[in-house]
């Protein structure tokens, strides 16, 4: 009887190597639902901050996880998943054990729940509401063609949308926000919301509560940086592109029973 060859199976593929570890599994579920600091992650997981480090050492250096200094407190450092990273390791570790496994990549559905007959409502908060909230904003509502209501508001906001916003939309997604207004975070208060999601490191210390579920995303703000005509619109176009992709992953998440259900009163 025939025997594959000894080097078929000298090791598991990193990613399953990585990710096989009982607290690394736990780290990659707690980052799945939003990025998090180190004692927040300590917290979650109840063991020691330098264990929790070595492993989350581990995980970047497996491109698994990133991790950005937070523009609210540099002392502080937020991890993120890259979920597109681990789709593609995913479907590598099914190949490697037998063909038939691979999977192409697919992209996320659209969501269709509802709370009790209402569509399900998503607040995005930053601090200026000129580029990062209203992106994910008309993102969210383009991906779901509406079947999900996307507000978005700034804890201090600017006068209008920053130029760059109201072009990455259009240019990239046809999207088309000119004369959209800004808001502030009081304009909404008594609203509530299913999902909160601060895409700012300032925003989420001092953002109220508007509804049972929030999430933050750690993000530079594009507006900030020092570069000017078309090196500044780059970096609308890298953030752009990572909402898009937290958008299109957050959608399988609000079309679960179980997000449905705690939305419910």
């Amino acid at each position: 009887m025939g025997s594959r060859p000894a080097d078929a199976a000298l090791a598991p593929p990193e990613f399953v190597r990585l990710a096989a570890h009982p607290l690394r599994w736990r780290l990659l579920a707690e980052l799945a639902d939003g990025d998090h600091r180190v004692r927040e992650l300590v917290e979650r997981v109840g063991e020691p901050q330098n264990l929790v480090s070595y492993h989350l050492r581990l995980l970047r250096d497996g491109g698994l996880v990133t991790a950005r200094r937070s523009s609210f407190d540099g002392r502080d450092t937020y991890y993120h998943l890259d979920l597109e990273r681990c789709t593609d390791a995913l479907a590598a570790s099914g190949a490697a054990l037998h063909p038939a496994l691979r999977q192409p990549p697919s992209s996320p559905s659209s969501p269709v729940g509802r709370a009790r007959g209402r569509r399900l409502a998503v607040l995005f908060v930053c601090t200026g509401n000129g580029a990062r909230s209203p992106i994910a904003e008309a993102l969210l509502r383009h991906h779901t063609a509406g079947r999900v209501t996307a507000v978005s508001a700034g804890t201090s906001p600017q006068p209008q949308l920053h130029p760059h916003t109201v072009r990455v939309l259009r240019e990239s997604f046809g999207i088309d926000l000119s004369g959209r207004r800004t808001q502030h975070v009081d304009d909404l208060v008594g609203r509530r919301f299913d999902h909160v999601i601060t895409l700012c490191d300032k925003a989420r210390e001092i953002c109220p509560e508007f509804g049972p579920r929030r999430v933050h995303w750690s993000m530079a703000d594009p507006g900030a940086a020092a570069e000017t005509g078309e090196a500044g619109y780059a970096a609308f176009q890298h953030v752009a592109a990572d909402i898009d992709t937290r958008v299109r992953h957050l959608m399988p998440v609000l079309n679960t029973p179980e997000t449905v259900a705690r939305s419910e009163p």
